[in-house]
């Protein structure tokens, strides 16, 4: 009796477990099944939000219908350019030749202000002549009424001169130059060995520019 129980008691637990066995297999199945159509589903998902993505970049740079096509430039806007080119070409020489032309102006201005200036020269230069034998006349004349006449005119002479711009050098004790000094001779003198010692003709400016050169004797070193 007892045997015949426990031989029942196993079946029944036989039975039970191979239920359990076969109720797990079933939820185990359908618990795979649920996570494969769910990853399938979110695969799909992610695939097609990939491409919408892709695909909103793509119509934002290039329209739906286009291919990748070479641009073609139309002739009109070649011509167009080339006219820009020679435009600004054309505004460079103008305003070189602008430039030069301003500069031609100015200097004319100057050279004709200059030409002015000393438009007497010739005429005052000869008159310097005079004036030398007027100084020279003075220092041989003794104190007379003649000589104070001749000294009136000697200085309303000069005066004339200086009012058209005539003007004498300073040279008596200066450097020699010889830019503006013309040495006639040298004499030893001791301490104004290359200077201006005494002036056998005066030198004159018209105007700041030089119309005759003086004639100087020139100190130098005694032997």
């Amino acid at each position: 009796m007892e045997e015949n129980k426990e031989n029942t008691e196993n079946e029944n637990l036989k039975d039970k477990a191979e239920h359990l066995k076969d109720t797990v297999g079933e939820k185990a199945e359908e618990f795979a099944k649920t996570a494969k159509d769910k990853a399938e589903s979110f695969a799909g998902k992610t695939i097609d939000a990939a491409e919408k993505l892709i695909n909103d970049v793509f119509k934002k740079n290039k329209p739906e219908d286009t291919e990748f096509e070479e641009e073609v430039l139309d002739p009109k806007d070649l011509e167009i350019a080339a006219l820009k080119k020679e435009a600004e070409e054309q505004k460079d020489k103008y305003l070189r030749l602008y430039a030069d032309f301003d500069n031609f102006k100015k200097r004319t201005a100057k050279e004709k202000i200059e030409l002015i200036q000393t438009a007497g020269k010739d005429v005052i230069k000869d008159m310097l002549a005079v004036v030398d034998d007027f100084e020279r006349a003075l220092k041989a004349s003794g104190s007379t009424d003649a000589n104070d006449g001749v000294r009136l005119i000697y200085n309303k002479f000069v005066k004339t001169l200086a009012d058209k711009g005539v003007k004498a050098m300073e040279t008596v004790g200066t450097e020699f130059n010889p830019d503006l000094h013309e040495a006639i001779t040298e004499i030893p003198v001791a301490g104004m060995e290359g200077k201006v010692i005494d002036e056998v003709e005066k030198g004159y400016y018209l105007n700041d520019k030089i119309i005759r050169y003086a004639k100087v004797v020139v100190g130098k070193t005694a032997e």
